[in-house]
C-alpha cells in the first residue's frame, strides 16, 4: 500500500484529501505545520507529499527545498496561490504538480495516482535508453551521463526518457506535458519550462549553454541528436 502524507494547516482540508485518498486504497498521515511536515516525511518515508505552501511555522516552499534536497519522493503541490509566479516556484524547487484551492477531491486523488505511475518500474525490465553519454536504466530510474551519476526526480526522468528515445524529434511543451502527466487537466505549459531548466541544472555541464536539452524556440523542446 503507498503511503501518502498531506500537509495542510487547514482541517477540514486534511481530512477531506484524508478521506478521498484511504477510499482510493491509500495509507495516509497528516501533518498541519512545515515543521511536523519534514518531521513527518523523515520518519515515516512517505511514497509520495502533497503539499500546501502557506504552512506556519515553515512555509511550504522551504518545507518542499528541503525535502528535495533529501531525496526525491515526488511532491504534489496543493494551494490557495493562483498567481504563475508561484506555482513555478514551487516547480522549479523539484515539485512535480500542483493543485489550485479549491480542488475536487477527486482530481487530487487522480493526480496522486499519476505522479506516482511515474514512479512505477516499467515492463520492460531490462530496457536502457542511451542516447550520446547519456545513458538511462528506466526500470531503476537512473542517469548517468559520462561517467557521472544524476538523480532526477520521477517527473524529471519520465521527461528526459521521452525526450531522449526519439533524439532530434521536437516535442511541443502540449506533447510532453501530455507524457508526463499520463491524465489531462488544466494545460499548464510553463510547467514543462520548470522541469527542463531542473534538468538541466543537473545534466548540464552548463545549463545557460545546454548541449543536451535543447530549445526550439516558439515550439518547445529536443534532444540534441549523436554529434550534434
Amino acid at each position: 500500500m503507498k503511503k501518502v502524507l498531506v500537509v495542510d494547516d487547514e482541517p477540514k482540508i486534511v481530512q477531506l484529501a484524508r478521506d478521498y485518498l484511504v477510499h482510493a486504497g491509500f495509507a495516509v498521515t497528516t501533518a498541519h505545520d512545515g515543521k511536523a511536515a519534514l518531521a513527518a516525511a523523515r520518519t515515516d518515508h512517505p511514497d509520495l507529499v502533497v503539499l500546501d505552501l502557506g504552512l506556519p511555522e515553515l512555509d511550504g516552499l522551504d518545507v518542499a527545498r528541503a525535502l528535495r534536497a533529501e531525496s526525491s519522493v515526488p511532491i504534489v503541490m496543493l494551494t490557495g496561490r493562483s498567481e504563475e509566479s508561484d506555482k513555478l516556484v514551487g516547480l522549479e524547487l523539484g515539485a512535480d504538480d500542483y493543485i489550485t484551492k479549491p480542488f475536487s477531491p477527486k482530481e487530487l486523488v487522480a493526480r496522486v495516482r499519476a505522479v506516482l505511475r511515474r514512479t512505477e518500474r516499467p515492463r520492460a525490465a531490462d530496457e536502457i535508453v542511451r542516447a550520446g553519454d547519456v545513458t538511462l536504466d528506466v526500470p531503476r530510474m537512473h542517469v548517468i551521463v559520462g561517467q557521472r551519476s544524476v538523480e532526477l526526480t520521477p517527473t524529471e526522468f519520465q521527461l528526459l526518457t521521452t525526450l531522449a528515445r526519439e533524439p532530434g524529434r521536437v516535442f511541443t511543451r502540449a506533447q510532453l506535458l501530455d507524457a508526463v502527466r499520463g491524465v489531462a487537466f488544466e494545460s499548464y505549459e510553463r510547467a514543462i519550462d520548470a522541469h527542463v531548466k531542473n534538468i538541466r541544472r543537473k545534466l548540464e555541464p552548463e545549463p545557460a549553454a545546454p548541449r543536451y536539452l535543447l530549445t526550439v524556440y516558439g515550439v518547445g523542446y529536443r534532444f540534441a541528436e549523436p554529434h550534434e
